[in-house]
C-alpha cells in the first residue's frame, strides 16, 4: 500500500518528479472560484483569449460578498454569471451556500485535483481528491488549461486510533491538537494524509472540518481514505457513480508521522488571534462572553447545528450575550435543519439564524462589541477579521459554543447535565441545491452573451518587466505572521471593492498602518519588510495585487506562506528571503534600499547584494523555483506566459 496523495499526484504529474521542494505541474481536473475572488480571477482567464474553460469542471460560488447594500456586489454577482455561462462554468447563486460545502454536496470526486482561489478549497481532501487553494490567477491559468505549479509536497500520515468521545468531543478538536503541535507555520510544504483504523469512526463531514482547517497549518492540503463514509455520502447526494474506493497509505509510507489518540482529546480553544493558539477548554473557562457564533464553511453540517439545537432545546441563550449566530452550509442544510425541528430549537432559545453564506466568519455583519469577546466555530481570528478592529475571537468547536451559549462564559460541554438527543437526521434533498446551481450555456449559443460590467468592475493592473536594479524606500517593517487579511481587510466596505484594484490598494495595511497607502503613493512605491510566515491565512491575490498597484517592487522576509508567495511571484513582486535572518534588525522605516543584479536571478544566481544608502549593506537570497526565476524576471506569470507556447495540457 502507498500513499495515496503521492498515488494521485503521480497519476496527475505532467511535469517534474515528485522530490519534495522540486517544482511539479500538475493536470487540474476541476476549479473552485468565489465572489470575492472570482470577478478578478475571471478577468484575468479572458486575458488568456480562450472562448471555454479547459478543466472537466470549473464553478463559481457567490457567497462571501452577498451583501447588497448599493450596487458593487449585485454587478459582480451579474459579471460572475454571465461569466460562467459563456465560457463553460457552473455558477451557484448567492444564498445556495458556502463554496466548500457544496462543493463537497455536488462536485468533489474521488481521485480527483481541485484548484480553488480559496484557501479552503482543502475541504474537499475529505472526498479523497488533491484539493488546494490557490491565487485567482494561478486558477485563471488553470482554466485556460495550463498545469498547476508548486513545490512538490512532502507527504505527513496521520495515524488516528480509538474513537471521540461523543458527543462533547469532536472533529474541531482533532484539527485544533493539530494546531497546537505544529502551529500556523507547522504544515508548510506538507500535505497531510488521514490513515489507521480510527479513521473509519469519522463522519464525511467531520473529516471535511478536519481537512479545510488543515490550511491553518499552512499546509497544501489533506487526504481522506474514499470508504464506507465516502461511498455512503456520494449516495446520499446522488452521485454513487463517481465513487472508487481508495485506501490510504500505512506506516513507513510518509515522510513524516503524527499520532493522535481521539479517546485522549479534550475540549480546545484557540486563543485569539491565531487559529494557533490552542489551550484546553478549562484555561479559558470562564471568560466573558458579547457573542458567540456556530456555523461557516467549517462547522456548518446538520450535525453540527443539530447538536446546538439540542443542547438548547426549551432553554434560553443566556442574557449576557448580545447576540448568537447559527449559519447553514447550505441550503441543503437549511432544508434539513428545518424538517428535522433544530431550526425551531435554535430560533426559540434566541438564536439568529442566518443564510446560507460565509457572513461574520468574514466580517460580513454580525462583527461583535469593541473590546468584546466573541467565540466561534469558525476557522480563523485573526485580528479585525470579524469587522471589530479590537475584536477577541476565540474558535471553538460546536459542543463547546453551545454550552457556552447558555452561560454566556466559555464553558466546558463535559459538565452539561445530560448527553443532548440529537433528532434523526432527514433525508438529504440535493436538489435544493442543485437547481440552483445554473448549468454552462453550450458553447454554440455562447458567443452570443454579452458580459455587463459595472462601473466598479476594473481590469487588473498591467504587470510591469522586473529592473535590474530597484533604489526603493522601506514603507513598512512588519512583524511575524502578517495576515492577508492585514494586507487586504475583510468586511463588508473593504471587500466590496475586491473587482477595483486601485480602491481597494487604499485600504493596504489599514488595521497596522493607516499611513501604509499614502506614503507608498508619496515615495513612488517601495519594499515592504517583513517576519516569519509573512501572507498566512486567506488565498486572496488582493494581498498582492494592491501593494503591486501601490508600486511594491519586492517583499524581504524571514520566511513567506505558501499562498502568498505564489501570488506576489506571479503578480511581479519578489519575495526575497534575508540570508542571515539577522539582519531584519537593521531594517528601519524610510530608508533607501538598492537590491542588484536582479536579471541574474533568471540565470541561476540564489543571492543578490542589497545596499542600505548611506549606510550598511547586506545580502538576501530566495527560494524560487526554475520556472518561477523566469516569472520573476518577466514581471509576472501574465507577461510570462504571453512570451511562451500556447497553453499545454
Amino acid at each position: 500500500m502507498a500513499s495515496l496523495a503521492r498515488s494521485i499526484l503521480e497519476e496527475h504529474l505532467v511535469r517534474g518528479d515528485l522530490v519534495p521542494g522540486t517544482e511539479i505541474g500538475l493536470r487540474v481536473d476541476q476549479t473552485l472560484a468565489q465572489d470575492a475572488t472570482g470577478t478578478m480571477a475571471m478577468m484575468q482567464f479572458e486575458s488568456f483569449g480562450a472562448e471555454r474553460v479547459q478543466v472537466e469542471t470549473a464553478v463559481v460560488y457567490v457567497d462571501h460578498n452577498i451583501l447588497q447594500i448599493d450596487f458593487k456586489n449585485p454587478d459582480d454577482h451579474r459579471f460572475l454569471q454571465a461569466m460562467a455561462a459563456k465560457h463553460g462554468a457552473w455558477f451557484s447563486r448567492p444564498g445556495n451556500g458556502i463554496c466548500h460545502y457544496i462543493h463537497c454536496e455536488r462536485f468533489a470526486t474521488p481521485g480527483k485535483t481541485l484548484v480553488g482561489a480559496d484557501s479552503h478549497t482543502t475541504q474537499s481532501g475529505s472526498c479523497a481528491m488533491i484539493a488546494i487553494g490557490a491565487g485567482g490567477l494561478d486558477v485563471a491559468v488553470c482554466m485556460a488549461g495550463h498545469p498547476f505549479e508548486l513545490p512538490c509536497p512532502k507527504i505527513v500520515g496521520v495515524h488516528l486510533e480509538n474513537e471521540l468521545q461523543r458527543p462533547w468531543m469532536q472533529a474541531k478538536d482533532v484539527i485544533l491538537e493539530l494546531l497546537q503541535r505544529r502551529g500556523v507555520r507547522g504544515g508548510r510544504g506538507f500535505i497531510f494524509e488521514f490513515f489507521g483504523p480510527s479513521v473509519a469512526s469519522l463522519s464525511f463531514t467531520e473529516r471535511g472540518t478536519i481537512a479545510n482547517m488543515i490550511a491553518e497549518l499552512g499546509a497544501t492540503g489533506a487526504v481522506f481514505p474514499s470508504d464506507a463514509q465516502t461511498l455512503a455520502w456520494l449516495e446520499e447526494q446522488g452521485r454513487s457513480e463517481d465513487y472508487v474506493e481508495l485506501p490510504t497509505g500505512g506506516q513507513g509510507d510518509f515522510d513524516e508521522e503524527e499520532e493522535i489518540d481521539l479517546a485522549a482529546l479534550v475540549p480546545l480553544v484557540a486563543k485569539p488571534s491565531s487559529p494557533g493558539n490552542v489551550v484546553p477548554v478549562e484555561e479559558v473557562a470562564g471568560t466573558e462572553l458579547a457573542q458567540v457564533c456556530i456555523g461557516s464553511s467549517v462547522n456548518s453540517s446538520y450535525e453540527d447545528l443539530a447538536l446546538a439545537g439540542a443542547v438548547l432545546r426549551g432553554s434560553r441563550i443566556s442574557e449576557r450575550l448580545i447576540s448568537a449566530t447559527a449559519t447553514p452550509g447550505s441550503r441543503q442544510i437549511l432544508d434539513q435543519i428545518t424538517r428535522s425541528g433544530t431550526y425551531l430549537d435554535l430560533l426559540a432559545a434566541g438564536v439568529r439564524m442566518l443564510e446560507p453564506a460565509c457572513g461574520p466568519c468574514v466580517g460580513m455583519g454580525q462583527a461583535p462589541p469593541s473590546g468584546s469577546a466573541s467565540l466561534r466555530t469558525f476557522n480563523r481570528n485573526f485580528p479585525g477579521r470579524s469587522g471589530t478592529a479590537d475584536d477577541q475571537v476565540y474558535l471553538c468547536s460546536p459542543a463547546v459554543a453551545a454550552a457556552s451559549m447558555l452561560t454566556g462564559v466559555i464553558s466546558d460541554p463535559r459538565e452539561l447535565s445530560a448527553v443532548a438527543e440529537l433528532p434523526e437526521r432527514p433525508d438529504a434533498r440535493p436538489e435544493v441545491v442543485q437547481k440552483h446551481i445554473l448549468a454552462p450555456v453550450p458553447a454554440e449559443e455562447a458567443s452570443g452573451i454579452e458580459i455587463p460590467r459595472g462601473p466598479n468592475i476594473k481590469p487588473p493592473p498591467e504587470q510591469k518587466p522586473l529592473p535590474d536594479e530597484l533604489e526603493l524606500r522601506v514603507l513598512i517593517v512588519a512583524a511575524d505572521d502578517i495576515s492577508t487579511g492585514d494586507l487586504s481587510p475583510d468586511g463588508a466596505t473593504v471587500m466590496a471593492y475586491r473587482s477595483n484594484v486601485p480602491a481597494i490598494a487604499e485600504f493596504t495595511f489599514q488595521h497596522r498602518d493607516k499611513e501604509f497607502a499614502r506614503r507608498a503613493k508619496e515615495w513612488g512605491g517601495g519594499f515592504i519588510v517583513a517576519g516569519d510566515n509573512y501572507g498566512q491565512g486567506s488565498s486572496r491575490e488582493h494581498a498582492a495585487l494592491a501593494p503591486a498597484q501601490l508600486g511594491v517592487r519586492a517583499v524581504i522576509a524571514k520566511s513567506f506562506a505558501r499562498i502568498h508567495r505564489r501570488n506576489l511571484i506571479a503578480q511581479g513582486i519578489l519575495p526575497l528571503l534575508f540570508r542571515d535572518p539577522a539582519d531584519y534588525d537593521m531594517a528601519e522605516l524610510g530608508q533607501t534600499w538598492r537590491i542588484s543584479e536582479l536579471h541574474s536571478i533568471s540565470e541561476g544566481n540564489d543571492e543578490l547584494p542589497v545596499e542600505i544608502v548611506g549606510d550598511d549593506s547586506f545580502a538576501v537570497t530566495h527560494d524560487l523555483l526554475p520556472r518561477e526565476r523566469e516569472i520573476a524576471v518577466a514581471g509576472g506569470l501574465i507577461r510570462y506566459l504571453r512570451e511562451q507556447q500556447p497553453a499545454r495540457a
